[in-house]
Formats: C-alpha cells, sequence, structure tokens
C-alpha cells in the first residue's frame, strides 16, 4: 500500500454536506460523480495531499443508506492506494483477510476499487484504490 488515498464519509444529503465542508475546508469540493452500480452520489474536497469523499445514498437498499441506518453520518472507510489491486487481494487474501470484492470493480474517481470485510479489520472498512490507466 502506497498512501491514504481518501477517507469517505457516509452523509444524508449531499448538496448540505458540499456546503458544510467548504465551509470547512475553504473551497467547493473538485469533483461530483454518480456511481450508479453502488447507488451513491460522491463528491471530493482536496484538503493539502489528503481528499475526503462525501457519499449520498441514491437509493435505500445501498450500502450507504444502510451504513446510515445503523450508525448515523459519519466515517464509512478508509481508502489505500495501491500500486496492482489484483496482486494486493492475492496477498491480503493470504494473510486471513476477509475480501468483499474479489473482483475489483470501477469506482468513483476513476479509480478500480475492492474492499476488505471490516470484521477482520477491527470494524473498519478498508477499501483499496487503483488508478484505471
Amino acid at each position: 500500500m502506497k498512501k491514504i488515498e481518501h477517507i469517505g464519509i457516509a452523509v444524508k444529503n449531499l448538496e448540505a454536506s458540499n456546503n458544510l465542508y467548504s465551509k470547512l475546508f475553504g473551497e467547493l469540493p473538485y469533483k461530483t460523480e454518480a456511481v450508479e452500480s453502488e447507488h451513491v452520489n460522491t463528491s471530493f474536497f482536496k484538503v493539502g495531499d489528503n481528499k475526503i469523499e462525501l457519499l449520498e445514498a441514491t437509493s435505500k437498499d445501498s450500502a450507504i443508506a444502510r451504513f446510515i441506518d445503523k450508525n448515523g453520518e459519519g466515517i464509512h472507510h478508509i481508502a489505500f492506494d495501491v500500486e496492482d489491486i489484483e496482486a494486493e487481494i492475492i496477498r491480503l487474501k493470504n494473510e486471513g483477510f476477509r475480501i468483499i470484492n474479489e473482483v475489483p470493480k470501477r469506482g468513483a474517481d476513476n479509480k478500480l476499487v475492492a474492499f476488505l470485510h471490516p470484521k477482520s479489520t477491527n470494524g473498519v472498512l478498508i477499501e483499496l484504490c487503483q488508478e484505471i490507466k
């Protein structure tokens, strides 16, 4: 793993949250994007060398809607940038981690993504991200 790629925050209302975080960071999100396969709308903020992703559910059946119903708004996941996501999935599976997506899928911000189950990572949902070239 190369670095923390971003921190994902589940929100009920993306527009209101964009306003809140724009005030907090002193700038607007650099990108908004719908990820229809995950039933979410997202926005991204740059904070120094780091990124914050806000995620709003577009369906009651989405993972973000279920997360908010169970936990309320807040940190949903930590994403790590990896060089070779397929090799990293194999390595982590061999280390005993529970992999949610054994085949990477297209995510937001031009990334291939895969998730590790929080039951195998002390309750933290971990996302692996690889830039699509």
